[in-house]
């Protein structure tokens, strides 16, 4: 009996232990796993080729190291991109900290170009408030908001599911992802869809004999194909078991492959000196989906019908105001300026519409430099100051009077085009929706396509509130918008992501044409 009893409490004891261990293994809190895996990550340096179309686009550097408290995470991409004949360059610095589980502890982005440089930092406090510092042209804006958990880094995400033993065939995982670029965090879910080895340089030489850089040696990495999943959009990357980024390639046609430091500083710098046609790759015209009829005066049409397939246009601002989704088919109609009645005087009475009034990070309507300019349009006119068609007007003809129309690579905020009084539709488009919220008439963005010698390019314009919602257009001056602009996105940049996957995918035809409009 003495033996039997002994024998039991050994077993219970042994059962105790596994059942410890078990939950020391597998019930431990994720962050204190994560940080325990992380421990296993060596800092290290990757340099990047930047490719579009098989052309050399830039180079890129990812620097991860340890720090007192966790990891710093350091990324440069220096791009130069040809669009419409000119060439536009910009150079992206990312730094964030991270803790021993690689949560975003705080963060630095700058993105230069032509126009300046644009700022964001940011810092996450215990409670999740993350505290976000935007400067450009001068102008400082502070903003804080809550998140429900702490985000990953954008950058960080291959890593981060590498140490949580996310790299298995088949697996999937969704985390919150934070964006610098929108300023935005958005669930992401990443999926493991293969594994395999990779070759990449191990090192690089001179050739003696035509005085290039070539590699000197290579090495077989494992890897894993992972892709990242959000609003339909899809980013594929080959990561090694630490979660370095090998290879990816964006919906856009942009390709980023490991290599050497001199074999990325050499081919950027021989696409530099290439003096290969300008539009060869060029962006927009990669992007546009061509017609399949010639949309000669539109002004003659008050509305147009569109067939749209290839995508999956659920989750879209197709419909509403003057679009209406029937099936794959969409009618776009010209609002008749005539008709239009606003039914209040501005400033805009009534709450309904607080999101389309207040200021954003990006469209700075309370600044003092937006108000004066806001005024100014409106003073040659006492009378309109009060009247939303004529001052939705005069905006219209003082930002496109305004503005060089250029393309430009940069994060557009209107304080910075009202420095800068430069830029293509996205600055034409925040500079004005900034000026109608000065002078408290409600204006939002709408991105989509629009036609334009044959083809239709991804476009931005605004819509303000007459009553409805009415579309007009200060990059080419119309009021309202021709009903050849299709909306798709109603937003700031962290919606506009979703336009992505429209691209190489979305086919628009053209069918029969409306009757010719009545003079206006």
């Amino acid at each position: 009996m003495g033996r039997r009893v002994a024998g039991a409490a050994v077993l219970a004891c042994w059962l105790v232990m596994v059942a410890w261990q078990a939950r020391r293994e597998y019930f431990q809190p994720e962050l204190a796993r994560l940080a325990e895996a992380a421990l296993s990550l060596a800092p290290g340096v990757s340099f990047y080729t930047l490719t579009m179309g098989g052309a050399t686009v830039g180079r890129a550097t990812s620097r991860l190291d340890t720090v007192p408290g966790g990891f710093e995470l350091e990324d440069l991409m220096s791009l130069r991109l040809p669009a419409l004949g000119e060439t536009g360059t910009a150079v992206a610095r990312t730094r964030v900290r991270l803790s021993p589980a690689l949560v975003m502890q705080s963060f630095e982005f700058s993105l230069d170009s032509e126009v300046g440089r644009f700022e964001a930092s940011g810092e996450l406090g215990a409670d999740t408030t993350l505290s976000v510092t935007i400067r450009s042209a001068g102008s400082e804006q502070k903003l804080a908001f809550r998140l429900p958990q702490p985000p990953v880094f954008s950058s960080a995400v291959p890593v981060r599911v590498a140490m949580g033993g996310g790299l298995e065939v088949g697996r999937s995982v969704r985390l919150p992802v934070f964006d610098p670029t929108t300023l935005s965090t958005r669930p992401v879910e990443i999926r493991v869809l293969e594994h395999d080895t990779l070759v990449v340089p191990d090192s690089a030489s001179v050739d003696t004999t035509t005085g290039r850089w070539e590699p000197a040696a290579w090495d077989s990495v494992p890897a894993w194909r992972i892709v990242e999943v959000f609003g339909g959009v899809s980013v594929e990357s080959w990561v090694d078991e630490d979660g370095r980024v090998l290879r990816a390639v964006s919906p856009l046609g942009f390709s980023m492959e490991k290599t050497e430091y001199e074999l990325a500083l050499q081919a950027q710098e021989e696409a530099r000196l290439a003096d290969a046609a300008p539009l060869a790759g060029d962006v927009i015209f990669s992007t546009a989906v061509r017609s399949n009829v010639a949309l000669d005066a539109l002004d003659q049409y008050d509305e147009l019908r569109f067939r749209l397939t290839g995508v999956d246009l659920a989750g879209f601002e197709l419909e509403g105001g003057r679009q209406t989704l029937r099936g794959d088919t969409l009618t776009v109609r010209r609002e008749s300026w005539g008709q239009v009645e606003p039914g209040y005087r501005l400033p805009y009475p009534r709450m309904d519409l607080r999101d389309a009034l207040e200021p954003e990070p990006l469209i700075q309507s309370d600044d003092q430099r937006i108000l004066d300019v806001a005024q100014q349009a409106t003073a040659r006119r006492a009378q309109w100051r009060q009247d939303p068609k004529q001052v939705a007007r005069q905006l219209t003809t003082v930002v496109y009077g305004m503005l060089t129309k250029a393309v430009t690579f940069s994060v557009p905020n209107a304080v910075q085009v009202l420095e800068t009084r430069r830029g293509d539709c996205n600055e034409h488009t925040v500079l004005y929706v900034a000026l109608a919220r000065a002078l408290g008439l409600p204006a939002r963005t709408a991105v989509g396509l629009v036609y334009l010698n044959g083809s239709f390019f991804y476009h931005a314009w605004p819509e303000v509130w007459l009553g409805e919602w009415v579309a007009v257009d200060p990059t080419f001056g119309q009021v309202p918008a021709d009903a050849a602009h299709i909306r798709f996105v109603v937003g700031g940049l962290a919606q506009q992501v979703e336009i992505v996957r429209l691209i190489g995918n979305l086919d628009i035809e053209v069918l029969d044409l409306s009757a010719p409009a009545a003079d206006r």
